[in-house]
């Protein structure tokens, strides 16, 4: 297994946010965690990437075991989160934000590659392209959606954690952003997708795991678990219809191959302030 997690435990103080979790992530996956607010998604995802240091249990990456790692040192492996709300620098420049996701490449002299990335993320998001020299704080709900990806792309990942990508956005942008995930998987990126919105990822996970208060209480292939009739009831809204999914100029772009290798990105740079959600996109 390439990424497992082990009999997580996490505590804040006297609280139990995660209470015995296990899962794992194969390499070309994508594995989906669903579940209601509060579920302790987002506690799992700041554990794997070093923000929480667990109370037991084990993390291990491509052979190595990572629990209590910093987050730097999650990063330069290869595992970049994407955070809930963007976290964006939002009095920065749209482009100065791509380049901090490379921040420990650009420290190691990776400057040639990072600039190729940075034309590669403009493939990707042309709409990146167009803004780059606007400020981030000043873009849509979607536009910046795209730079938090594209900032985590910069830090060439192996697994790109992502946690609500979602959130906040409109139901047409919602559809778009999951056809991007679903290319970049295609295109061999590997992510463990934390979302709230359950049929969106269902439809384009491999595997899923159900999260209830701290516990994965379900886990199996997406398209069973998408079908399956209490799932529909709890968190599906009933039966489900097709979503279609053709292909986009935005999708084709992403097959423009993006290289994978351990790197820096995201989490090196710590906590960061959280920009504002634009439903409208």
């Amino acid at each position: 297994m390439w990424l497992e997690v082990e009999q997580l435990e996490v505590a804040y103080g006297s609280v139990r946010a995660l209470q015995g979790i296990s899962l794992y992530v194969e390499p070309g996956e994508i594995v989906a965690v669903i579940g209601s607010n509060g579920a302790g998604k987002t506690t799992l995802l700041r554990a794997i990437s070093g923000l929480l240091r667990p109370r037991s249990g084990r993390i291990r990456f491509d052979g190595h075991e990572i629990t209590g790692w910093p987050p730097e040192s999650i990063v330069a492996l290869g595992l970049v989160q994407i955070p809930e709300r963007r976290q964006l620098f939002d009095s920065m420049s749209v482009e100065d934000n791509l380049r901090l996701g490379a921040y420990l490449r650009l420290r190691r002299g990776e400057r040639k590659a990072v600039e190729e990335d940075l034309q590669r993320v403009f493939e990707i998001f042309p709409r990146l392209k167009e803004r780059r020299r606007q400020v981030a704080g000043t873009l849509s709900g979607g536009e910046q959606q795209m730079l938090a990806i594209g900032r985590g792309l910069m830090a060439r990942p192996r697994v790109l954690l992502l946690d609500e990508p979602s959130l906040g956005l409109a139901p047409l942008l919602v559809q778009e952003l999951f056809r991007i995930l679903r290319a970049l998987r295609e295109q061999g990126l590997t992510l463990l997708l934390v979302e709230q919105n359950a049929r969106q990822a269902l439809r384009i996970a491999d595997r899923a795991y159900v999260m209830e208060t701290g516990r994965i209480v379900r886990e199996g292939a997406a398209v069973d678990l998408l079908t399956d009739p209490i799932l529909q009831a709890a968190y599906l809204g009933g039966s489900s219809g097709s979503i279609p999914l053709p292909s986009s100029s935005t999708e084709v772009a992403v097959h423009a191959r993006f290289p994978r290798a351990a790197a820096s990105g995201d989490a090196a740079m710590g906590e960061h302030r959280h920009s504002g959600d634009d439903a409208s996109g």
